[in-house]
């Protein structure tokens, strides 16, 4: 890899002190931009570089746009309205958007205009994310090529395939983050048919193939839902569910790890009679035990750790609850309920707590660290 070049762009985020904007008149931010090509798969590789890159778009940043990096909202049918989003963007307290029900043209056309508006108010560019699952692709953006679901799928061949035909399809639109593969074993009603668990044996060499083929796309790929929803009655959607005892698929994720997979997204479930990684009646995406302790530390987890979508009832009335995600080691806050209170309660602890000041600073140059790798500052 040859040195990295960076160049200020008068359209970016490093605030100038030498220059003095006429009254009444907004500094916009100035942009870093690199010049170096960076892929995808340096996200996770020793790059010193790389690593300079991240850290001169950081110094570059206020703490309002550091905040900012963790936060995704959706836009779309389920989601926020567009002019919602818009009044984010213009105040810069969000770094990506979760496409949520909608067109395939209409993800397309709010993409480039929310990008228009980044390069206006000297924002970094976003991450778009999508649940473009094999299971739920066709549903969630109508327009898209048609795929068979995850549990219907009869050989890796066709999950190499199906990865390809959704890859190109958000490529086409222009999201760069796909909520998918689900590696959870199949009992559960909620998440069974939209993993590869029809078959237990194939639950980690069919993900890893789906995961394979969507990051050679330049999309990061997720696994999901940690520790484990597949063997748990309920629906997280509507209350917090339980694991009782023993962590019997968290089996899943060391090798998808080792191959290299970019996000995993931590589920809003509880763990009791576990005398190593009980939850004490908190979700996992609110739990240091789950989140540091057994998915960074113990397993060895690099890259972006994500919450399950924070409106849902099995986390909703934590109280500070994107403040406590964060605190418990995720990097990205995933559809809060309102996302200005979200970013508002985050920086209040930045701004008094320097020990969540150093985490919040990690989590936002790993958020970082991957636009760079994706090309999207370059």
């Amino acid at each position: 890899m040859k040195v990295a070049i960076l160049s200020i762009l008068s359209s970016g985020l490093l605030f100038n002190s030498c220059a003095q904007a006429p009254k009444n008149e907004v500094k916009k931010p100035e942009v870093v931009h690199i010049q170096t090509q960076f892929a995808l798969q340096d996200f996770l590789q020793d790059n010193k570089d790389l690593d300079a890159a991240v850290e001169k778009v950081f110094a570059s940043l206020d703490d309002t746009a550091i905040v900012a990096q963790l936060i995704m909202p959706a836009v779309g049918r389920l989601g926020q309205e567009k002019t919602t989003i818009d009044q984010h963007i213009k105040n810069r307290i969000i770094g990506g958007v979760l496409m949520l029900n909608g067109t395939k043209e209409g993800f397309s056309s709010w993409i480039a205009d929310f990008e228009a508006q980044n390069k206006k108010y000297g924002n970094l560019p976003f991450l778009y994310s999508a649940d473009a699952e094999p299971s739920l692709v066709n549903r969630k953006i109508m327009g898209s090529t048609p795929v068979k679901k995850a549990n219907e799928m009869q050989s890796i061949e066709e999950v190499r395939s199906c990865a390809q035909i959704i890859s190109k399809d958000l490529n086409d639109i222009g999201i760069n983050y796909n909520f998918s593969p689900v590696v959870d074993m199949s009992p559960n009603a909620t998440v069974g048919f939209r993993s590869f668990g029809a078959v237990p044996a194939n639950i980690i060499p069919w993900s890893g193939a789906f995961i394979d083929e969507t990051q050679k796309q330049g999309i990061i790929a997720t696994a999901k839902h940690f520790p484990g929803h597949g063997l748990v009655s309920g629906d997280t959607h509507k209350s917090l569910q339980m694991i009782d005892g023993e962590l019997k698929e968290i089996q899943n994720y060391p090798p998808l790890i080792a191959q290299g997979v970019l996000s995993i997204m931590v589920a809003h479930i509880a763990v009791q009679n576990n005398a190593k990684y009980q939850t004490n009646g908190l979700p996992a995406t609110c739990s240091k035990t789950i989140v540091t302790d057994l998915l960074k530390n113990e397993m060895g987890f690099k890259g972006l750790v994500v919450t399950d979508a924070m409106n849902m009832g099995g986390v909703v009335a934590v109280p500070e609850c994107a403040y406590k995600a964060v605190a418990a080691g995720c990097d990205i806050v995933l559809m809060p309920v309102d996302a200005k209170k979200a970013h508002t309660e985050i920086l209040q602890h930045y701004r008094k707590d320097p020990a969540f000041k150093a985490q919040v600073d990690a989590a936002a140059k790993k958020v970082i660290r991957m636009k760079i790798a994706m090309g999207l500052l370059h």
